[in-house]
């Protein structure tokens, strides 16, 4: 469980009004409000993402706090109620047109190049059809929806190249989202044929997290480029390639809920007598920490699938904890686009459980981890996340 850091926040919900010379740079509309601390580090009170459970034994990035009654979520006023009074600045997107702005790249736009201080870009509820990148040169937004049913990125279209077809794309680094759906709705094309491709997100900046937040397409759903990512309770459909790159990620559920919300959900594609794969890690090298770690995930949906792929020679994948239902094949794991040795390769499990968790059948090649084997992946650690993440279990 994650507790609240109750370090300097202000318990009234009043916030002291920003300094002037804060908002030099800025329009005057993004001094109204301010969420967040300027870095995101163990010892601040950065305490805004709409997910956390409290509780007298848990931990927020390194910090406890107490609270006698576990709650089942903190939603957005309480925790706003909580963060540290940092004079910031808060982008309100709407598609009403009663708001800052009614797209969500325009309200990107806004934020200057080279911004140094987190500013939060607030979708509120709705659709917006567009396509949108957060390019490289504005780090730390929060990019905070209404929730993933109700907050959603959508674009249509397929391309020859990932970059090409993706709806959301982050290249900035230091990013959080919280509440947001982003998708891919391109129609099932043949299969094989170079419009293939319909990424709904891609991501190549590092330091980045997804908090509740939805990934929806059918053919390579999730790019997870580069970096190191986690992904917080959330959910990503699709078949072929469903979540694929060289990025060094996690992917976990709340954990102290009893039922998963890390889910990852198969739909059905008969295009190709070739089965889809959950994942697609391209890891290249020893010294490449990339690898995809799912923890206390849900695998279901319907037709045939593998857990994974291999699509580089050090190619590195971990289930742990997780439920697989039977639409995971009885082989498990799969080499077929990569031809060279099996030796250097990472596909493993641990103490999943479900139809699709028998090993009897798995490839020679794949793993079943032991305690000891798997504990240096299932903690953020991996990404070295408690020197930047703004919230995780400990």
């Amino acid at each position: 469980m994650v507790a609240l850091n109750s370090e300097n926040s202000n318990d009234s919900g009043n916030r002291p009004p920003p300094s002037s010379s804060s908002f030099s740079s800025f329009p005057s509309y993004l001094s109204e409000v301010m969420i967040l601390p300027t870095k995101m580090t163990r010892s601040s009170s950065l305490i805004l993402l709409p997910l956390l459970l409290l509780s007298s034994s848990s931990s927020f990035g390194g910090a406890t706090a107490g609270s006698s009654k576990p709650r089942d979520l903190i939603d957005a006023p309480l925790l706003t109620s909580k963060v540290a009074a940092s004079p910031n600045r808060t982008i309100i997107v709407s598609p009403s047109g009663k708001d800052h702005f009614t797209s969500v790249q325009a309200a990107i736009d806004a934020v200057p190049e080279g911004n140094s201080d987190w500013i939060v870009i607030h979708l509120r509820a709705g659709v917006y059809k567009e396509k949108v990148v957060i390019p490289s040169n504005k780090p730390y937004i929060f990019l905070r929806g209404n929730g993933k049913g109700r907050t959603s990125i959508v674009w249509t279209e397929s391309s020859t190249t990932n970059n090409q077809s993706a709806t959301f794309t982050v290249k900035a680094n230091d990013f959080v989202a919280f509440g947001v759906s982003f998708k891919n709705d391109a129609p099932i094309g043949e299969a094989n044929t170079p419009f293939n491709q319909s990424v709904a997100t891609m991501v190549s900046g590092d330091k980045v997290a997804f908090y509740h937040c939805g990934f929806y397409s059918y053919h390579n759903t999730l790019f997870d480029h580069r970096g190191r990512h986690f992904y917080e309770s959330c959910y990503v459909q699709g078949n072929i390639d469903v979540i694929f790159g060289r990025g060094q990620s996690i992917f976990q559920a709340s954990l102290s809920l009893i039922s998963p919300n890390c889910e990852i959900f198969v739909v059905l594609d008969r295009r190709t007598k070739i089965l889809g794969s959950i994942t697609a890690q391209n890891r290249q090298s020893p010294e490449d920490g990339g690898g995809f770690v799912f923890i206390k995930c849900k695998v279901y949906g319907v037709g045939d699938v593998y857990l994974g792929r291999a699509k580089g020679a050090h190619s590195r994948v971990i289930f742990a904890n997780s439920y697989l239902s039977k639409t995971i094949t009885p082989a498990g794991w799969t080499n077929w686009s990569y031809d060279g040795t099996t030796d250097h390769l990472l596909h493993g499990e641990h103490s999943c459980h479900g139809p699709g968790a028998d090993s009897e059948h798995r490839v020679q090649w794949s793993r079943q981890l032991t305690e000891e084997e798997v504990a240096p992946f299932i903690t953020v650690d991996f990404i070295n996340g408690k020197d930047w993440l703004p919230a995780y279990y400990d």
